[in-house]
Formats: C-alpha cells, sequence, structure tokens
C-alpha cells in the first residue's frame, strides 16, 4: 500500500467529515468510515503509520486512525 496516497485519503476524508459533524462526532464518523470502506490492508497500513508519528495526517484524521486501532468505531 502507498503510504503517501492513504494518508491523503485519510486527509481528505477527515475534511469531509469536520464540515458535516460536530468536533465530537467527527473523529467517530472518519474512523467508522475508514473501517466500512477501506479494505483491511488500507486500515493496517494507515495505523501503523499513525503509530510511527502520522507525518502528514491532520489532526483530525490523527484522532480517527487511534479511536480505529483502539476499536473505539461503533
Amino acid at each position: 500500500m502507498d503510504t503517501e496516497n492513504l494518508v491523503k485519503m485519510a486527509n481528505q476524508i477527515a475534511a469531509f467529515f469536520r464540515s458535516e459533524a460536530s468536533a465530537e462526532e467527527a473523529p467517530l464518523q472518519v474512523a467508522s468510515h475508514l473501517r466500512k470502506f477501506w479494505e483491511p490492508r488500507m486500515r493496517a497500513t494507515i495505523i501503523k503509520h499513525a503509530a510511527g508519528g502520522g507525518a502528514g495526517l491532520s489532526d483530525l484524521a490523527k484522532s480517527a486512525v487511534a479511536r480505529l486501532a483502539a476499536g473505539d468505531v461503533g
């Protein structure tokens, strides 16, 4: 998986939900989207990237990936 492309996509998804959901709800919505629509290899790659510092990920995307990694996705 191309990590740079996954970071770009995660940030785009985060930007969308930033405008559609409250600040409290947005990380959950992004994490839920990643769980539903990203294949397991994509999720594993972005979780590994975030665990290594998450270079390039927006704060919202980092928060969402942390929730995804913790299984806190509702």
